[in-house]
């Protein structure tokens, strides 16, 4: 008699189990940062059930930046615990990944490892080719600060990941800091990101592409708000929108004009503006006579008022940190000789973590000491001087837009309302002078 022994398998993917190889838990997570372990461990779960996974979605999953997840696929890739497979070479952002066998890695077939200090040596050699420390102080003169932290690291993987160049690299800085009054890290490697997908290499087809766009994107994003839309407009929203500043010729507070019209109906939208500003250009002949005195009133003033008022006071918040710094380097030099060293030790560590060197982990975990260590020594020698610890750092008025009035998410930040009064009363007293 033949007995057949089933064991029924669960089809819902939380009801299965992960096998997470022990060498990975001792030898490779230790290390690493705690971001890249989820990531590791979010598409190992789907990869051994079999069901399909992207970066998009790991990363709003777990709600991470896209890029983030990027540097996390390199990071494992440079310690040699995945492979990654390029359906296109050229194509730096869509790829496969295959998780290692690390016990095989490690006691079997060496195939995989090979390939991978193969790999470590073009990355070293590219790396090699680039003056990094220039490309540093030059983002460290646009931004006014010094770098630190993982921006260092970063702004390497860009090179890496997205096949920017140090030059692109500088201009976003530039762009972002000058332009969007943002200089986070997270935001300018979007903006490098958005470059390297439209394959912009040059400074000149980067200014060629703002022109055409980043003026069409704050048109559209200020009627969207003039008409309470938290969202991006739709195609056919951008298209009316073309029409009015385009064939119609008319400016943005005009438009701003026709939006307020809508205050009075019960659903605000692009088709009641459209027909508004088609009525004006109708009965008038031409959309802009004397739109620019006689519309908007105060409020036109003071939106304008604003944006100034906020450039002072974020400009004035920046030099005076300048000045802190200057006066605490004057007056305790070994503060400014820390400030140098944690900086020097930033870019060797930042390279370290993309070199895949054998003793990689020997170098970051002694690197990462000696930098709290001299955190700790600087705010010692702060302290015991009757400094603040953050005595050099940047005091804006508001922490969450850093005086720029716009929010991470391209919003009007809460602090808004609030400058508008100080703006006024700001633009007033100038006019006394």
């Amino acid at each position: 008699m033949q007995n057949n022994f089933v064991k029924k398998r669960a089809n819902e993917l939380y009801l299965l189990d992960t096998n997470v190889e022990n060498v990975f838990i001792s030898e490779y997570m230790v290390g690493a940062p705690a971001e890249y372990v989820k990531v590791y461990l979010f598409a190992l779960m789907y990869a051994s059930a079999g069901h399909y996974m992207d970066n998009d979605t790991i990363a709003k999953q777990l709600s991470m930046a896209d890029e983030d997840i990027l540097k996390a696929w390199s990071y494992w890739e440079a310690i040699g615990v995945i492979e990654k497979h390029f359906e296109d070479p050229k194509d730096k952002f869509n790829y496969g990944i295959e998780f290692i066998n690390l016990k095989e890695l490690l006691y079997g077939k060496q195939t995989k490892k090979s390939k991978e200090n193969k790999s470590n040596k073009d990355i070293q050699n590219k790396l090699v080719d680039i003056d990094v420390k220039e490309m540093y102080s030059s983002i460290e003169k646009i931004t006014g600060r010094l770098l630190g932290g993982k921006e260092p690291m970063s702004i390497l993987s860009w090179i890496e990941d997205f096949g920017a160049d140090p030059e692109m690299i500088v201009y976003a800085y530039t762009y972002c800091k000058n332009t969007r009054k943002k200089d986070a890290p997270n935001y300018v490697g979007t903006v490098v990101k958005e470059w390297a997908e439209k394959n912009l290499k040059t400074k000149e087809d980067i200014e060629v592409y703002l022109q055409e766009i980043d003026n069409k994107h704050y048109l559209y994003k200020r009627v969207m708000r003039a008409l309470g839309f938290n969202r991006n407009a739709t195609e056919q929203e951008k298209h009316l929108m073309d029409s009015w500043f385009g064939e119609m010729e008319y400016k943005l507070d005009k438009v701003l004009e026709a939006c307020n019209k809508t205050s009075g109906i019960s659903n605000p939208n692009i088709n009641y503006v459209h027909k508004i500003l088609k009525n004006w250009r109708e009965d008038s002949g031409a959309g802009n006579s004397g739109s620019s005195e006689k519309t908007g009133g105060s409020k036109s003033v003071k939106a304008g008022s604003v944006l100034r008022y906020y450039d002072m006071i974020r400009e004035k918040a920046e030099a005076e940190a300048a000045e802190r710094r200057q006066q605490i380097y004057d007056q305790l030099p070994e503060i400014k000789q820390i400030d140098e060293e944690v900086r020097d030790l930033g870019m060797k560590l930042s390279r370290v973590m993309v070199s895949g060197a054998d003793n990689a982990k020997e170098q970051l975990g002694r690197f990462r000491i000696k930098i709290d260590a001299l955190g700790e020594e600087k705010a010692f020698k702060l302290t015991e001087n009757n400094f603040p610890m953050d005595y050099m750092e940047i005091r804006y008025k508001c922490d969450k837009c850093k005086d720029t009035g716009t929010n991470d998410m391209g919003e009007r930040c809460s602090c808004f309302n609030e400058r508008l009064s100080e703006a006024e009363i700001w633009q007033n007293s100038s006019k006394k002078i």
